[in-house]
């Protein structure tokens, strides 16, 4: 019989130290579920946070584009620098607008690169303007004529739909 109370009091010491091992295990887990809930929290915070600069930064590039006015169909004569100035004096000669003071550009030139051996159409220029009304000016006279007068065309550079990019 005391064979008997010392095995039971031998496997109730080990299932003890067996729970007590449990028990530390289950503390443990407990703590790093709580970090990694933590963890999620902060991650779809950071991920509506992504979303809303992002939707910021889509109209900030929207809004700087919008002063952006492609032009169709200038020779190819007109390069680098020149272009501010060729703008300048043709835009006001062939919408006959009468500006208050003398067209401005933040930058003008054409786009991509000449393909060689390709003589059918001139790049199109794309010109930046600094003054927002000048540039709607344009816009609003090349409407009422159908585009531009003559063989000369334009485009509006048009802002992305929201939410795309």
């Amino acid at each position: 019989m005391d064979n008997t109370i010392a095995s039971l009091t031998a496997e109730n010491k080990s299932l003890r130290l067996d729970i007590a091992d449990f028990q530390s295990r289950v503390l443990g887990l407990e703590h790093r579920v709580s970090l990694v809930e933590t963890q999620v929290a902060y991650s779809r915070d950071q991920d509506q946070e992504l979303l809303y600069l992002r939707s910021k930064l889509t109209d900030l590039e929207d809004r700087s584009r919008r002063d952006n006015v492609r032009f169709l169909g200038f020779p190819e004569t007109i390069k680098g620098e020149d272009m501010h100035s060729f703008l300048g004096e043709t835009l006001p000669k062939i919408t006959d607008i009468a500006f208050d003071s003398p067209l401005e550009f933040q930058r003008a030139c054409r786009l991509g690169s000449k393909r060689p051996g390709t003589t059918t159409h001139p790049q199109p220029i794309i010109a930046s303007f600094l003054c927002h009304t000048q540039a709607r000016q344009i816009i609003q006279r090349a409407r009422m004529h159908g585009g531009m007068v003559r063989k000369f065309g334009y485009q509006q550079t048009f802002p992305r739909k929201p939410g795309t990019a």
